[in-house]
């Protein structure tokens, strides 16, 4: 029976003005990017048809012989791409990497080392509103007052107190590298296994400009957009004799049917980070992050730590304007077509709803072909949205100017 003979116009026109908003806006959100045509044309293919629950040579449904082949080809790939000795290119995204990974190499209630969600950590890192804190007893360590880093004397001192079966490094708000070597020395120190949350940053450690965890943690994990520029999903890098756990973790203990059109898509992204034109990239990235964070910096803002290492920014509102929230700023942007998210600053004194900052980052507009003088243009452009936001006129021609600088960048 033929499919129906009927023009979805309004989902496709919907579509139309996605693909018009990122021609023509700023997408400066941190974990965004622009996936190249290939990743898309992958991810729409006929891969999305075929149910193939288990792993290559091992499936519950037949007809998987070229299933079987992309599958392998991604797992090779990722492999090579980072030196590790398995992998799993199931997880739909980075939290149901995780929380596989918990499920295989813990029992509930075992005691867990994680950032704080309010420092810089991620919602799976034992957030108690999140299955992660719901079902393994966490402890989470933060940053240091000084120089907002995170502090590795505290992280030693409670791994001492609390002798946890896993510390987990990695963050979703951290704009400094994170050398995995002082947590391996504290994980070997109290018999912890050590999990490496690479889900922002594995682009950057693709591309050489980030220390590389793996074979120095023993799993790590992390999502194939972000910095990766692929589809959206996760990925999981461990040691050998901790794969066989879990790959079970993660089918049948987590998920069902994989999907192979992701798959196929995260295939075609690791070959992608392979080139050495992806490592420029990488390169371009940070340099862009840090000129970026010099321009807001001239402007009157603060950035958390005093700058940024790698691909993203944590600015704290106050000293900009002390009644301006991230929350208002983040509405008042995305009406001059600047796209960032409202984000709790360390010891944020106002709620997560509202927030005395705002998160941004530059892969996506670094994707696009922009800059270190396009940085210094997107500087102003937000600092003039944020003083003048009473003036709707102003914000009207912030917003053609952002459309005019975003012109000769239009990813699609």
């Amino acid at each position: 029976m033929p499919w129906p003979n009927v023009a979805d116009d309004e989902v496709f026109h919907l579509i139309d003005l996605e693909i018009e908003r990122q021609n023509s806006a700023l997408q400066l959100i941190a974990s965004e990017n622009f996936a190249s045509p290939a990743v898309m044309a992958a991810t729409g293919s006929v891969f999305t048809n075929k149910y193939s629950e288990g792993y290559p040579g091992r499936r519950y449904y037949g007809g998987n012989q070229v299933v079987d082949q992309v599958e392998a080809l991604a797992i090779d790939r990722v492999k090579a791409l980072f030196g590790a000795e398995h992998a799993n290119v199931q997880p739909h995204a980075g939290a149901n990497a995780n929380m596989a990974v918990y499920q295989a190499m813990l029992k509930p209630g075992d005691t867990v080392l994680g950032l704080r969600l309010d420092q810089g950590g991620h919602l799976t890192h034992g957030s108690p509103v999140n299955a992660s804190g719901l079902t393994y007893h966490f402890v989470g360590y933060g940053l240091t007052a000084s120089d907002e880093r995170i502090d590795l004397d505290q992280v030693r001192d409670l791994a001492l107190a609390h002798r946890p079966k896993m510390i987990v490094t990695g963050a979703t708000a951290y704009p400094r590298i994170i050398d995995p070597g002082p947590f391996r020395e504290i994980a070997d120190e109290v018999g912890a296994l050590l999990l490496f949350d690479a889900a922002h940053i594995a682009g950057l450690i693709a591309g050489g400009v980030h220390p590389n965890p793996v074979g120095i943690a023993d799993i790590v994990t992390f999502t194939t957009h972000k910095t990766m520029r692929g589809p959206r999903g996760g990925c999981i890098l461990s040691r050998s004799d901790l794969g066989a756990a879990i790959d079970k973790a993660v089918f049948p203990g987590q998920q069902g049917g994989p999907q192979e059109h992701a798959i196929a898509a995260k295939a075609v992204a690791f070959a992608e980070a392979a080139t050495p034109e992806f490592s420029e990239y990488a390169a371009q990235i940070v340099r862009n992050a840090g000129a970026l964070a010099t321009a807001l910096a001239d402007e009157g803002f603060r950035l958390v730590s005093g700058g940024t290492d790698n691909h993203l920014l944590l600015v704290d509102l106050r000293p900009f304007d002390a009644e301006l929230t991230g929350k208002e700023a983040q509405t008042m942007l995305d009406e001059a077509g600047i796209t960032l998210n409202r984000n709790s600053i360390p010891n944020d004194p106002r709620s997560p709803f509202v927030t005395s900052g705002f998160r941004l980052g530059t892969p996506a507009v670094t994707t696009q072909g922009m800059r270190e003088p396009e940085m210094a243009e997107i500087g102003r452009l937000i600092a003039t949205t944020l003083r003048e936001r009473s003036d709707a006129g102003r914000v009207a021609a912030v917003r053609e100017e952002v459309r005019a600088l975003c012109e000769p960048f239009a990813p699609y």
